[in-house]
């Protein structure tokens, strides 16, 4: 039952209470035979009136037979006592009501009370409900968590040693301030930690408050941010308010960039609710009024659009750098979110660790937690290494499409594509090793070459970009050339979309044009037309860009077109297996029969349900894709 739900239900029973309170104070009027006044008169002269109550213009009471009626005076009738008296009826008057002062306030006030009552309820709603409702607009948000609250330490933190021993002194200080300070330090007024999302920012904040055990206020920087101005502004002072009385403690700021951003770029001046919460801020962290004893920690993924204000010395001290783990680091990570697993024992960290360049701490507990489901999928016991290898490939390209009916001449052509990628990466200098070749359906992809890096890759040389060029364009030549230029497909999308933004990128960013040189000639990276350049400059720049992709493509033609024996050979392979492995492209590329995988049979290749198990010498992780490297590509210009 939601919300609103629940609050109907609450009125309609205050409703119903009420309206029962009124019928009880109803008066005895209701239960009574009402007659006329002429009636009632001719009554009492015949005798059948045995006692009435006057009470102003209404007249109760009871006849002989026991019955009771009201009656009420049309108009003041001063002989009617007489009247009453000469015909022996009992005459009883009613005392003046006794209502207290306060009772009379409380029923001339109640409407107005109720009204008040409703409209609490409802701002409190719109609040959400928080403690206070209405009357805690400028009430801080910040969750407060005790010492014993926070289980998080730095052994659940792991990828990230640099950023660690960055914060360790912190943690140190809270600790033993005294070591400190006789050599003059002082605690660090903020720390911001900087890192592509899903990084380990905010575990790593919990972990310094883990260690250190003192007091933890977890707060978004979106929850000072409200439709009035100045609330955001109250509410940073009540939660440093908080945090003093609670000191030495740590305020953590979530996303700061919500309230943290330059001012002056706002529509609304310097008086909008954004820059007055971060003007605030600014003077709460370093303004006339220390704040001894309270730290604040923030993340952010984007530091370039804070304020100047708040990232100088005093204020946020220290930036730490929260990255994208290496080899080693994706190995540690791997080791703490596997230890909470069953795993088999051919599962190995630092194999899984090799195959996942650019994975965050949050791709990498993903790709545990996918691999943990295939493993219950199939009722297993513990997670093996074709869990994690079926996890991977659905993280980097979908799922696999085995419904997706396909005709022979489509997946024929396929396999064509895949083995154009395969035979020139094979072939040309320094490019990633291959992984596996298949032409299983995954995602938008109707088939996949992997490759797989020998380390983490921290810059390329012009080898090897264009070497990245030729393969882009192999599936589409191997397609030219077996059904000529009238029959190649859209399939080649993405890598052409790839290889012009690696020429475009060699150009414009990188200095590899001997017309241009080595100058910067776009303001954004990747873009296909840079605005800062003249026309002539522009033509050029697509001259060169042109030329780069003229020779790579050029050479991958040549190496195909020699080589045609080979890319047929990997066709039919292809078709009959689905899925190769490094071990059986290089059969294929030495000219011998390609061994078949381990658990190849013939009635799988009939039923057409054959899922292939890498062969024990490469069971290795997958690292890229040429199909979706565009893909990640842009995902890493967003982490950026």
């Amino acid at each position: 039952m939601n919300d609103m739900a629940k609050n109907l239900i609450l009125w309609l029973v205050i409703a119903v209470v009420l309206m029962s309170l009124f019928q009880g104070f109803g008066t005895e009027s209701d239960k009574q035979t009402a007659i006329d006044y002429t009636t009632f008169n001719k009554e009492v002269s015949q005798g059948q009136i045995q006692q009435v109550q006057i009470d102003g213009p209404v007249i109760t009471g009871v006849k002989s037979n026991q019955s009771t009626f009201v009656t009420y005076i049309p108009a003041p009738d001063l002989d009617l006592m007489n009247y009453l008296i000469k015909y022996n009826v009992k005459v009883e008057g009613t005392p003046p009501e006794e209502t207290s002062f306060l009772a009379s306030i409380f029923v001339s006030w109640f409407p107005m009370l109720l009204l008040i009552g409703v409209w609490i309820f409802f701002m409190r709603n719109m609040q959400g409900g928080g403690k206070g409702g209405a009357m805690s607009f400028g009430k801080s948000k910040a969750k407060l968590m005790g010492e014993d609250q926070i289980k998080t330490t730095f052994a659940d933190v792991a990828g990230c040693d640099e950023a660690k021993e960055d914060v360790k002194e912190l943690v140190d200080y809270l600790k033993d301030s005294t070591r400190f300070e006789k050599l003059g330090g002082r605690l660090p007024t903020g720390i911001l930690l900087v890192g592509p999302p899903g990084t380990g920012k905010t575990l790593l904040a919990k972990a310094i408050a883990g260690e250190a055990k003192v007091p933890f206020f977890a707060i978004s920087g979106s929850d000072f941010v409200e439709m009035f101005v100045g609330v955001g502004a109250s509410r940073v002072r009540d939660m440093f308010e908080q945090a003093k009385k609670s000191a030495p403690c740590i305020i953590f700021i979530d996303e700061i960039d919500a309230v943290g951003r330059q001012r002056g770029s706002g529509v609304g001046g310097g008086n909008d609710e954004r820059e007055q919460t971060l003007n605030q801020l600014l003077v709460e962290m370093d303004g006339f009024e220390g704040n001894e004893g309270v730290i604040v920690i923030a993340a952010t993924n984007r530091p370039d659009v804070l304020d100047s204000a708040l990232l100088r010395p005093g204020r946020f001290d220290r930036q730490v750098v929260v990255s994208l783990p290496d080899v080693r680091g994706r190995e540690q990570i791997l080791n703490v979110y596997m230890r909470k697993v069953p795993l088999a024992d051919d599962v190995k960290a630092n194999v899984l660790a090799r195959g996942t360049p650019g994975f965050s701490g949050a791709d990498l507990a993903n790709l545990v937690n996918e691999a943990a489901l295939f493993a219950a999928r199939s009722n297993k016991r513990t997670i093996n290494a074709e869990d994690f290898e079926q996890a991977r490939d659905k993280i980097l390209m979908g799922a696999e499409r085995r419904s997706l009916v396909m005709r022979v001449e489509d997946k024929e052509s396929t396999a064509y594509h895949e083995a154009g990628h395969a035979i020139v990466a094979k072939l040309v200098p320094q490019h990633h090793p291959i992984h596996k070749v298949t032409i299983i359906p995954r995602g938008r992809a109707l088939g996949v070459t992997q490759f797989l890096p020998e380390g983490d890759q921290i810059s390329q040389n012009r080898q090897e970009l264009e070497s990245s060029i030729s393969v882009a364009y192999g599936g589409r030549i191997a397609e030219e050339l077996i059904y000529g230029k009238d029959k190649v497909s859209t399939g080649a999308s993405q890598d052409i979309k790839q290889a012009s933004s690696i020429a475009r990128s060699m150009v414009t960013e990188w200095g590899f044009s001997e017309k241009l040189g080595p100058i910067l000639l776009t303001a954004e990276p990747n873009s296909l037309r840079s605005n800062t350049v003249s026309h002539e400059t522009g033509k050029l720049i697509d001259d060169e860009v042109r030329m780069f992709i003229e020779i790579n493509y050029q050479r991958a033609y040549k190496l195909l077109s020699d080589n045609l024996d080979i890319l047929h050979a990997m066709k039919d392979a292809l078709m009959k297996f689905e899925t190769i492995d490094a071990l059986q492209v290089d059969d294929l590329m030495a000219r011998i029969e390609v061994r078949p995988p381990k658990d190849w049979s013939e009635d799988k290749s009939e039923s057409g349900k054959k899922k292939p198990e890498e062969n024990a010498e490469s069971a290795e992780p997958v690292a890229t894709d040429v199909e979706v490297e565009d893909k990640k590509e842009d995902k890493k210009e967003d982490k950026e």
